[in-house]
């Protein structure tokens, strides 16, 4: 009897046991069917996601994957510019509570949210709390509090995103003139830290899910990898760089404070990261190239924040093409303009001359060659349009597809060579009235090229997101509405105590992202929406090219020339050679009259159908390439009667040719003509 009692009182601890643990510890999702989006240890309390269904998976009848793509968004931009401009993390051990707070200073009432102010107006007050009430934040209008936590991505992941872009940012001058700073301001320090905290996000998420490798949050660093991730219906995580001082490559007083030797480390550790993507300069003009204005007070404040990086205000000159930078504007940011030296203004500029003087200088063009070396994309948006049109001109003549434009900061003239590059086009995060706009008047060229669109949402961007258009309006969202694959079911979002409607809230945080999507269905019909669906596919159709090209032969490298003429110099070469043999640093120059020619024996007949003219200042406007294979009778392949220097690439169908000539009939300056090189390629 003893045995048996003393037997029972155990059976009955072990079962309060069990059912004190299955009330303490989440519940598998297997216990709820086994859904496999499911985590199967969610964070209690947490957010809601708001969706129900199976998230997409596999490809189309084509192959191709499916899914929209954000390619340009800000996670851990809260550990940028001093690690306390963004207030709020994107995920926490300790829980949403301690991720979704407010920065100390702006308790209790938001006085001191200085830089909301600086760049909004007002008085910055707002109700600091977040979780659980959110009363005042996020907002699509607030630029200082967290729009990415973890479960906000989640809904947009559930609501049709396959491909996310983490560009990884910071600006050190911004957080040496910010009041409240939590560490340094190196930006490879915090560009180190983003990297090791969205990998540590990655293992977040995959806890929630049984363990390493299990969650939808996978980064990637290969467009294989993106496809195989997205094709099991997760979301592909790609990392890039937005900053102002890549490698340490600023410039003071047009002196750079980097070198070669600089840009191949940086580039090399970017890489290891699991960097693929990113922009050479940001904001501020650097060592590496001239920066695209931005306008109002916000471009004031920058323009002072230029200065106390260089020592130099932005200059802009006439431009010389239809492109053309931001106008830079007039308007007055006291708060930042008190931080000029005593004495110092901020400089008036015509309104005809909106193009920045400065464009990609030669160690800017070291990058570039760098990047493609390493087969990573770069970002043109930001760059001058000086800068850009070389850009595009070196990938043109090296055939090179990786150029990306992520979030309408470049000039729309430029999208037609971005295609034909095989580059990818992203749309800034707009009202859907405007986003439609813009997506149609650029709707030929992506049906031209075959390609889809994406978005930039830039969330933890300050930069402002689009504003509700009100329960009242006849085209508005109507909750709740199905994902445009038609598998899921998405309703209001809630976390907390706080629930967002996007006719009301506008696009406060990225769980709204697919509600937004859902806006511009409605707004602007199917069309735009089928072409966001196409973006995870044009983007890694972008990358993966870039992936796969190598540099072709020159085939005119070290091989014999000779020339019309040679200008004379008694302290250095111009001969005929020095434009075939592989050195930038060397030229050919003609005597200072028109009607010269440079010839090229390439040893051998080849099949030639590129050729390309890096010009010095010295340039031909009239000029044609003539092919030969005997050397004595000539056929002109191509012809151009309006050169403007810089990197020409003459693209024609290839033919069978021993012998180049390039004939130079008209000059462009008082000088005669100098090519830096000369390349001549199959294709």
């Amino acid at each position: 009897m003893t045995t048996y009692r003393t037997r029972r009182h155990l059976g009955v601890v072990t079962l309060l046991l069990l059912m004190l643990a299955a009330a303490l510890v989440p519940t598998p999702s297997s216990a709820a069917g086994g859904d496999w989006w499911d985590p199967v240890a969610r964070p209690a309390p947490d957010s809601g996601i708001g969706v129900t269904g199976e998230p997409f998976k596999g490809t189309n009848a084509a192959g191709e994957v499916r899914g929209f793509v954000d390619a340009h968004n800000h996670i851990m931009a809260n550990e940028a510019f001093g690690g306390r401009l963004i207030c709020g993390k994107a995920f926490s051990a300790k829980g949403i509570a301690d991720a979704l707070k407010d920065c100390p200073e702006h308790y209790p009432d938001g006085s001191l949210a200085i830089f909301d102010f600086i760049t909004g107006g007002g008085d910055g007050r707002h109700d600091p709390v977040g979780w659980p009430t959110f009363e005042d934040w996020p907002a699509h209008d607030s630029l200082t509090h967290q729009q990415n936590y973890y479960a906000w991505i989640e809904r947009a992941w559930r609501g049709g995103q396959r491909v996310l872009v983490n560009d990884l940012v910071t600006n050190g001058v911004i957080c040496s003139v910010y009041f409240f700073k939590d560490r340094g301001c190196d930006e490879m320090t915090s560009i180190r830290l983003q990297a090791k905290l969205t990998y540590d996000l990655q293992a977040y998420v995959d806890g929630m899910y049984g363990g390493p490798g299990k969650g939808w949050f996978r980064i990637v660093t290969d467009s294989a990898q993106a496809r195989d991730v997205v094709a099991q219906g997760k979301l592909a995580v790609v990392l890039g760089v937005e900053t102002s001082e890549p490698f340490g490559c600023k410039q003071v007083l047009d002196v750079a404070q980097c070198d070669r030797a600089d840009i191949d480390a940086g580039l090399d550790e970017l890489y290891a990261l699991g960097v693929r993507s990113m922009f050479l300069c940001h904001k501020f003009d650097n060592a590496l190239c001239g920066v695209r204005f931005d306008e109002g007070a916000l471009g004031t404040a920058i323009n002072v924040g230029q200065f106390l990086s260089t020592g130099t205000f932005w200059q802009t000159g006439k431009c010389t093409g239809p492109q053309a930078d931001n106008p830079i504007g007039l308007a007055s940011a006291p708060g930042a303009e008190k931080e000029l030296p005593a004495g110092v203004e901020v400089p008036s500029y015509d309104q005809d001359a909106r193009c920045n003087v400065r464009g990609l200088t030669e160690l800017g063009e070291y990058a570039v060659r760098g990047m493609m070396e390493r087969n990573m994309m770069l970002e043109i948006d930001h760059m001058s349009v000086k800068a850009t049109g070389r850009v595009l001109d070196i990938f043109e003549s090296a055939s090179y597809p990786g150029v990306l434009s992520s979030h309408s900061w470049m000039d729309l003239d430029w999208t037609e060579r971005v295609y034909g590059l095989g580059g990818f086009v992203a749309q800034y995060m707009h009202g859907s009235r405007d986003f439609v706009a813009e997506a149609d008047r650029t709707g030929a060229l992506r049906e031209k090229h075959g390609v889809g669109y994406g978005y930039g949402t830039d969330m933890n961007g300050v930069g402002g997101w689009p504003a509700p258009r009100g329960a009242d309006a006849p085209d508005a969202v109507a909750y709740p509405f199905r994902s445009v694959d038609g598998g899921s079911v998405l309703d209001r979002q809630t976390t907390g105590e706080r629930t967002w409607d996007l006719n009301t809230d506008g696009a406060a945080h990225y769980g709204l992202v697919p509600d937004w999507i859902e806006d511009i269905r409605r707004v602007g019909g199917r069309h735009v929406v089928d072409d966001l669906f196409r973006g995870a596919e044009s983007y890694l159709d972008t990358w993966g090219a870039s992936e796969r090209h190598r540099a072709g032969a020159n085939l005119a490298e070290g091989a014999p020339a000779t020339a019309s003429s040679a200008e004379w110099n008694p302290f250095t070469s111009y001969a005929p050679g020095r434009a075939v043999d592989g050195d930038r640093g060397t030229r050919w120059a003609s005597d200072w009259s028109d009607d010269q020619w440079l010839r090229v024996d390439l040893g051998a007949t080849h099949q030639v159908g590129r050729v390309i003219l890096d010009w010095e200042r010295a340039y031909g406007t009239s000029y044609r390439v003539d092919l030969s294979t005997d050397g004595v009778n000539w056929r002109t392949v191509w012809s151009t009667t309006s050169g403007d220097g810089g990197l020409d690439t003459a693209v024609f169908t290839p033919a069978p040719a021993r012998h180049l000539r390039v004939r130079l009939l008209d000059r462009g300056t008082e000088w005669g003509y100098s090519l830096r090189e000369v390349g001549v390629h199959g294709r």
